[in-house]
């Protein structure tokens, strides 16, 4: 009951220091905590109080906006941890391989590595606690593998070739997350960046991958599923593509003042061609980027319509540890464009039908298919070409989505995890067979193949499963099940990029546009009516 009196009074305080409507929430407040103080001393039967304070205040926010929500103590700190520079843990990649807890690989320099952990290796107990074949899960292994720095784990692993089992004492460590999944040179002078959240560390990745890869003259940033993460980060990236004073994006809110974000100049990339890949998977700091580079005319989106995601959240502390994430403005874009779909306060469920529609409409498969209102246009600021807000970032050459490969074999070998799972066991049991024969990650893109007898493992791996085979959804899959698995051994024998390379060698229609775009640049831009900058 403190803790509910605690909550009544901070918000008091709150509405007295807003000075707005002041006796009116008070009197609400008084309301909701005279229930309270009534179920708590009168109800027939013991109630969880604080419980029913988490439902209430989840239901209070289902009448705001679609993206305010409320986080629990328990998801807090979850929900953080994707978008944070770091966790702290041993420092390994890890698959569930046969029910036994499989390292992947290291992290580089990290504690794992450091002692003499390698991939390939099974951790079989945890601090003399027996750990395989027990029905281990995701969730137990970080249980077990994470912990504060400075703290030693003790590990018993079975390695491949070695009679005894080996013992390794780790110490815990500070373990960066990556949010820049690939970058390389689909062709020469061509930086590649797969960028799958706006991270804080994200900034600083982009710029190690430009560093790294000298004589770059164009560059191709992929948004494509990323839905979003932080602002400042976002512009930040957009920064480095951008001259001084072009504005990049702007917010304004009821209460919290209104920002407007600008160039500084020293972007390491303000010049050349330059093409960003969005899809329907593509939110909030995404659209933030590509509607920057739209409107200043910097570059060229291919792609699909994004998600359209135009809401400003903030995380506001609760005092027992739990946070209100509370939309508090909108941004729009250069142009003024806003971004965020239409949504009516309260209609969540409304609001993620629309697109649901929006793939059933056609929009994935035709630009047709997409009605856009005259009431959302907008000009960018240099071309003064026509874009829309009012839902999403619009590309400047639209891009179907593929989907002759998928059948419905396809989709529950994907949805069981089977593809993975087989990837993982299949390394695992050739790892050194494969890494001596391929001396190289390029080696081995150039030189290995799915054949049969591998492929036909996956079939009866699904077969045990209960997935049946169907020889007709085989056929139309099999090239594409094909270069999954070949980009899964890679990025487990490898790196996290040759899974992108693997990937993208087996056909991606948005990235073969860019580099035709890049290939013929002039061309293009005089096809879209696109006028550069000083050009």
């Amino acid at each position: 009951m403190k803790r509910i009196l605690h909550i009544l009074s901070l918000l008091l305080v709150c509405a007295s220091s807003f000075g707005q409507s002041t006796r009116d929430l008070s009197l609400q407040l008084n309301k909701y905590g005279q229930t309270l103080y009534y179920i708590r001393n009168f109800y027939l039967d013991t109630v969880n109080v604080p419980k029913m304070v988490d439902a209430a205040i989840v239901e209070t926010l289902k009448q705001l906006d679609p993206h305010s929500s409320y986080i629990s103590k328990e998801d807090v700190e979850a929900m953080n941890e994707p978008l944070e520079a770091e966790f702290e843990g041993i420092g390994v990649e890890f698959a569930i391989i046969n029910d036994t807890l499989t390292v992947q690989a290291t992290v580089a320099g990290g504690p794992s590595e450091k002692v003499g952990i390698r991939a390939g290796d099974k951790i079989v107990t945890v601090d003399g606690e027996n750990i395989a074949g027990v029905k281990i899960t995701n969730d137990k292994v970080y249980k077990y593998l994470r912990g504060k720095k400075g703290t030693k784990v003790l590990l018993e692993v079975v390695r491949r070739g070695v009679s005894e089992k080996l013992a390794f004492t780790v110490v815990r460590d500070k373990i960066p997350l990556h949010s820049l999944d690939a970058a390389y040179e689909p062709v020469k002078g061509c930086l590649y960046l797969k960028l799958s959240r706006f991270a804080a560390t994200s900034y600083d990745e982009i710029m190690t991958a430009f560093e790294q890869h000298a004589g770059i003259n164009s560059v191709i940033l992929d948004l494509r599923s990323n839905s979003g993460g932080y602002l400042h980060t976002a512009i930040a990236i957009a920064n480095e593509f951008l001259e001084r004073d072009q504005l990049i994006v702007y917010t304004e809110g009821r209460t919290v003042r209104g920002a407007k974000e600008f160039a500084d100049g020293e972007g390491i990339f303000q010049k050349g061609p330059l093409v960003v890949l969005v899809d329907e998977n593509s939110a909030s700091a995404s659209e933030i980027v590509s509607g920057a580079i739209q409107d200043q005319d910097r570059g060229v989106i291919i792609g699909r319509r994004t998600f359209g995601k135009g809401l400003v959240q903030q995380m506001l502390p609760l005092n027992d540890g739990a946070q209100l994430r509370l939309t508090v403005a909108r941004y729009h874009t250069p142009s003024g464009r806003v971004i965020q779909a239409p949504y009516q306060e309260g209609e969540r469920e409304k609001y993620y039908e629309q697109f649901n529609r929006r793939f059933t409409h056609g929009e994935s498969f035709s630009k047709d298919s997409i009605q856009m209102p005259d009431s959302l246009k907008y000009e960018t600021l240099i071309s003064k070409r026509v874009v829309y807000g009012g839902g999403g970032i619009m590309p400047d050459i639209f891009i179907p989505q593929d989907t002759s490969f998928y059948t419905p074999y396809y989709g529950l070998l994907l949805r069981n995890g089977l593809v993975q799972e087989y990837a993982n066991k299949v390394t695992d049991a050739n790892r050194e067979k494969w890494t001596g024969k391929y001396r190289s990650s390029d080696h081995f893109i150039r030189s290995f193949k799915v054949d049969d007898d591998l492929f036909n493992g996956l079939v009866q791996m699904a077969k045990d499963s209960g997935i049946e085979p169907v020889e007709e959804q085989i056929k139309i899959s099999r090239e594409t099940l094909d270069n999954y698995i070949k980009a899964l051994i890679a990025s487990a024998l490898y790196d996290r990029t040759d899974f992108y390379r693997v990937l993208h060698s087996g056909g991606d229609p948005e990235l073969e546009k860019a580099l035709e775009v890049i290939k013929n640049w002039d061309k293009y831009l005089e096809e879209l009516d696109i006028y550069e900058k000083n050009n």
